[in-house]
């Protein structure tokens, strides 16, 4: 059985305050990428899970990203009984300002996942 989701804070490039809800034995790190003003893009760490994985994560992998600054709040949900899933992208644009591209570009890793494939036993047929 998976464990209740935690809530980890993390603030961007620009100063954008953001909550991220997680599940602490699938996800590793949250790492936010956007174009800056001089026309560059700039990825950072927006968050990092401070705890180590204890068991196996639940079928279904589901995470939260808001901050009121950027106008966001986006949930993710993922069926991965298998537990095959190693990283999601979420890309996203902003409403109220549709000539900038592109928009704030999230990357949530679980780098364990491979870890885990590893030490999983093969399915004999």
């Amino acid at each position: 059985m998976a464990r209740h989701n935690r809530v980890g804070r993390g603030t961007d490039q620009r100063g954008a305050d953001y909550a991220i809800h997680y599940q602490p034995d699938w996800m590793h790190q949250v790492k936010v990428t956007r174009a800056l003003e001089n026309g560059r893009q700039s990825t950072k760490t927006l968050f990092r899970n401070p705890d180590k994985s204890h068991q196996r994560p639940g079928a279904k992998v589901r995470m939260r990203i808001v901050s009121r600054k950027e106008n966001l709040d986006i949930e993710i949900g993922v069926h991965d009984p298998n537990g095959v899933v190693t990283r999601i992208v979420v890309e996203t644009a902003r409403q109220d300002r549709p000539g900038e591209q592109p928009g704030i570009v999230f990357t949530i890793d679980d780098r364990h996942a491979r870890r885990r494939a590893r030490k999983a036993p093969s399915a004999s047929p």
